[in-house]
C-alpha cells in the first residue's frame, strides 16, 4: 500500500485534500504517513489512527521530518478512543474502501468532531460510468483479497450523507494515470452539523 498509494500522481491530490486542515486533526488510515509532508501550518496536532505496525515503521523518516506533532492514537477507525467533540478537522485518504464497517467509522468521526468540524477526504469508489461500474463489480472480489479488503464499489458521497455529514465541497474525477476501475475518486470536504 505504501508504494501503490505513494505514487507521484497522488501527491497533488494529497496536497489539495490537506489544504483545509486546521487545529487538532484526527487522521484515520494514517498508513505510512504519506500525508505528513502536506500538513499545513494551521495544524497544531495530528492524532493518527492506524492498525498496522508496518505502516508506522515505514513512516519513521516522514515523522522525523514532520513540523507538527503526530501521535499514534488508535488502531481502529470504527472505535475511536477520543472524547466527543475533540477535533477541529478530520482526514481520510483512500481509507474508506478498506474499513469493514464504514458506517460505524463515519459515525465515530462525527462523534469526535466538534460541531461544525470538517472531514477532508479523497477516496476511490464507484465510477460514474456504467461500463466501468460493471468491471468494478466483477473485479471487487479479487481486489478485496489482494488489497486488504479494498472495495471498489462504495459510493463515498452517499456514505457521507447517510452518516449525517453535509458535503460542502466535492470533486469527482478519474485519477490521471490510474486504471478507471480503481481511479474513480471523490475529493472534498464534509461538515459535521
Amino acid at each position: 500500500m505504501n508504494v501503490a498509494c505513494g505514487m507521484k500522481n497522488t501527491r497533488p491530490l494529497r496536497q489539495r485534500v490537506c489544504e483545509g486542515l486546521a487545529g487538532e486533526v484526527v487522521e484515520i488510515g494514517f498508513g505510512s504517513g504519506l500525508n505528513v509532508p502536506h500538513y499545513p501550518a494551521a495544524v497544531t496536532r495530528i492524532a493518527a489512527v492506524e492498525p498496522a505496525d508496518t505502516g508506522w515503521k515505514l513512516a519513521r523518516k516522514r515523522l522525523e521530518a514532520a513540523t507538527v506533532p503526530v501521535e499514534r492514537s488508535g488502531l481502529d477507525g470504527q472505535s475511536l478512543p477520543f472524547a466527543d467533540d475533540s477535533f477541529d478537522t478530520a482526514l481520510s485518504t483512500w481509507t474508506m474502501c478498506t474499513i469493514p464497517d464504514v458506517d460505524r467509522a463515519l459515525a465515530e468521526l462525527r462523534r469526535v468532531l466538534k460541531p461544525g468540524g470538517t472531514l477532508r477526504f479523497v477516496e476511490h469508489g464507484l465510477a460514474p460510468d456504467e461500463s466501468v461500474r460493471r468491471w468494478q463489480h466483477r473485479l471487487e472480489p479479487v481486489q478485496k483479497r489482494v488489497f486488504g479488503g479494498c472495495h471498489l464499489t462504495r459510493r463515498v458521497p452517499d456514505l457521507l450523507r447517510s452518516a449525517g455529514f453535509e458535503i460542502v465541497e466535492l470533486d469527482s474525477f478519474y485519477e490521471e494515470g490510474a486504471p478507471k476501475v480503481v481511479g474513480a475518486n471523490s475529493l472534498g470536504a464534509a461538515v459535521s452539523p
